[in-house]
């Protein structure tokens, strides 16, 4: 037993090492992990391959699935609309982004909320004429503070539970964890908003310049849709859109040719088309808002709402097979159901309709359609994929629809009419019937390498549990408080589990913490869910680097930051974590 537990610790050890350094894959390190302790004897045969049936493992693979869906009907972008305000003081903005951040990383996964909210928060600090920097922190962190407040806010809540009912016998339910986790994200936005961004230097973000650099601004048609169109309605009617959209409307097309003159007074009719100007994510959101499809929307199944549309940039070279041709003489619509939206010439004008263009090198074209016909379509054309330039066209018509799915499977999981594994997939099959999720992007949402990393480490954390490896830490951390009041052990607890978690992968935390805080509680005789859920808050709180959290590496380009800018607010927002998590758990969750 001695033997085995010396390899499993080395073998760990060896794990956390290469997830710290991080220039092999968390997941190849953590599988390759898996085989060597299978190989040594530590992990049986017949359970190597356990961790990938874990309910855990399919619980975070649909959050991620509904996190999509959400997304995709436009859901998140119709409340942000109502509470980003640019023109608000920093303090108040940033308390308002915030809290909207930490709401809604309780009901979807805590990094899609992030990505939802980012672009939305550089928009604000773009027409605020502020340093991005100095709210993109706040905002990452008001994410992870959120997801402590359900079960499906965040990766560790769910391994916890799911671990609680291996150990007890039943898992933690959906708002167990909300009394803590409300009480740490207030406090936590609070600072935040109040102290924290002050912490922060105002450096502007390379990327910001790079982004302004290589952003093209394009020509693009839009086709006036039957409802659309209110009596009396004239185009200057949509300016005010336009504007707050960031795009310029340039004129109208009615039956093949351009309206010129006092375009802004002529009144709207369907199948009319509008010609604008602006960036892609521009034109998709006056599209979406103004109720508007795109020319050639017709031969897309479901229209301008079909499930899995992106708007995708390509450059066209010498020699390209659309250079000086149109796309309607390449029959583009028809070979590959492939609309060109609009074309970038430099910034300069041009006077011919999209479709009938003849196209040059050095164009840069936005077609839009689904990511595997777009990806055909690009290379029949012999034009060159931008990359990271893709917008997804959002359904905004079934907002209201995705929400009420969401609610229904929550509240059947809540009342335990059947398990949230369940319930969720019950809402992922109603948003793929609905095209709130196409077949391709129920693959394609999930992120595999954290699924093979957790599957991986879930043997490992058997087998350290197994050899008294969680046993022996235990006693340790019992050893070290003896003769002080029993909450000493429990602040231990978060301060290791936390520091783990601002170099490690969360979940690798917490499945390594969560058996360490059973054998505390059984050692000391005490409640085991008062650790449970001091592992669950603090594996989430990786506030000090970059490379602790998903959401700290997103915005450590776009912000503009450095890997120690990190800890100028992250430091006195852990200590704050533990002051307020400690006492409420106990009130809680008492010994």
């Amino acid at each position: 037993m001695q033997t085995e537990l010396t390899q499993i610790f080395v073998l760990l050890g060896t794990v956390f090492a290469l997830l710290v350094w991080g220039r092999i894959r968390y997941d190849l390190v953590a599988f390759g992990a898996l085989i060597i302790a299978a190989t040594l004897g530590l992990v049986p045969t017949e359970d190597v391959f356990s961790g990938f049936g874990h309910s855990a493992v399919a619980i975070i693979a649909l959050v991620l699935i509904v996190s999509r869906g959400l997304s995709s009907s436009g859901a998140v972008e119709l409340i942000a609309d109502r509470l980003i305000d640019p023109e608000r003081p920093l303090p108040l903005h940033i308390a308002a982004v915030a809290a909207l951040a930490a709401g809604l990383s309780a009901i979807i996964n805590n990094v899609a909320a992030l990505a939802l909210l980012m672009p939305l928060d550089l928009e604000a600090a773009k027409k605020a004429k502020r340093a991005a920097g100095q709210t993109l922190m706040p905002l990452s962190f008001a994410t992870i503070l959120g997801g402590m407040i359900t079960l499906i806010g965040t990766p560790p809540n769910i391994v916890i539970s799911e671990y609680r009912q291996g150990a007890l016998g039943e898992p933690f339910r959906m708002f167990d964890f909300a009394p803590v986790g409300i009480a740490v994200a207030i406090a936590g936005i609070a600072f935040v908003s109040l102290v924290g961004w002050r912490l922060l230097p105002s450096r502007t973000s390379l990327l910001d310049t790079e982004r302004e650099i290589s952003k093209g601004r394009y020509v693009a048609e839009l086709r006036i849709a039957e409802q659309a169109v209110k009596d009396g309605m004239v185009v200057g009617d949509l300016y005010p859109k336009a504007n707050d959209a960031d795009v310029h409307i340039l004129g109208l097309i009615r039956r093949g040719k351009r309206i010129r003159g006092l375009a802004h007074r002529e009144e709207l009719r369907a199948g009319d088309f509008l010609v604008v100007e602006g960036d892609p994510k521009a034109i998709e959101a006056f599209m979406g808002q103004a109720g508007l499809d795109f020319a050639g929307s017709e031969k897309h199944e479901g229209g301008v709402v079909a499930p899995g549309l992106t708007l995708s940039e390509a450059i066209v070279p010498d020699g390209a097979r659309i250079a000086g041709l149109t796309a309607r003489s390449l029959n583009l619509l028809q070979r590959h159901s492939v609309t060109l939206l609009g074309v970038a010439r430099g910034g300069k004008s041009f006077q011919d309709r999209v479709r009938l263009l003849p196209i040059r090198a050095g164009d840069v074209l936005l077609l839009l359609g689904p990511p595997d016909r777009v990806a055909a379509a690009t290379e029949w054309l012999g034009v060159l994929s931008l990359e990271g330039r893709q917008t997804e066209v959002i359904q905004r018509s079934k907002a209201g629809l995705s929400i009420g799915v969401f609610m229904v499977a929550v509240a059947l999981a809540v009342f335990e009419v059947i398990p949230l594994s369940v319930a969720l997939s019950g809402a992922v099959i109603a948003y793929v019937v609905l095209g709130l999720v196409g077949a391709r992007e129920v693959y394609t949402s999930v992120e595999w390498k954290v699924i093979v990393l957790l599957a991986s480490l879930i043997p490992l954390a058997e087998a350290f549990e197994h050899f008294g490896g969680a046993d022996l830490i235990a006693n340790q951390i019992v050893s070290l408080s003896e003769g002080y009041p029993a909450w000493v052990s429990l602040v231990a607890l978060m301060v290791v589990t936390m520091t783990l978690s601002d170099f490690l992968n969360n979940v690798a935390t917490t499945l390594i913490a969560a058996p360490i805080s059973m054998s505390i509680a059984s050692a000391t005789g005490t409640n085991p869910d008062t650790y449970l859920m001091t592992v669950a808050v603090a594996a989430s709180c990786a506030f000090l680097t970059p490379i602790g959290h998903k959401n700290n590496t997103l915005i450590l380009g776009p912000g503009g930051y450095r890997f120690g800018d990190y800890w100028r607010m992250g430091l006195p927002l852990e200590a704050i974590v533990v002051c307020v998590a400690v006492p409420t758990i106990l009130v809680v969750w008492p010994l």
